[in-house]
């Protein structure tokens, strides 16, 4: 992990008022370099041998996310992804984008999606938008 990953991992600890921990720490040190949202599975993938167990790393990101440091995403085929929550808002998380032929997700940041209008007495609490289709690298190849 660089030198700069490891500060920010110590600051985002630090104003959460979380202990710090070895796993605590590479979990979020995996979720900084990434910038896409990850699975538990690929979070361990990323930290590599030295993982914590699947356990721990679900125990930290509900630790995590009600610290709000970290939210879920979305989920797909009945598994969470998860990214720091530093882009999003409590009602609002940016557009994700999954490539239904490589399977990449990507943040789209840029993207300004308006929050759903309340109709028909629904309220609204918290929108997520996950759109699906062929990213650039695959449209071209296809």
């Amino acid at each position: 992990m660089e030198d700069r990953t490891k500060h920010k991992v110590e600051q985002l600890l630090k104003s959460a008022r979380l202990r710090r921990t070895k796993a605590r720490s590479d979990i979020l040190g995996a979720l900084l370099e990434a910038h896409q949202p990850l699975t538990r599975e690929q979070i361990s993938e990323r930290i590599g041998a030295c993982a914590p167990n699947k356990v721990t790393i679900y125990r930290a990101m509900e630790t995590f996310v009600a610290a709000d440091i970290v939210h879920k995403a979305f989920v797909q085929d009945r598994t969470w992804y998860f990214e720091l929550s530093h882009h999003c808002t409590t009602d609002q998380c940016h557009p994700h984008f999954s490539c239904t032929s490589c399977g990449r997700t990507d943040c789209l940041h840029e993207l300004s999606i308006p929050m759903t209008a309340d109709s028909g007495g629904y309220i609204i609490q918290h929108q997520r938008v996950q759109l699906e289709g062929l990213c650039p690298k695959c449209s071209k190849s296809a």
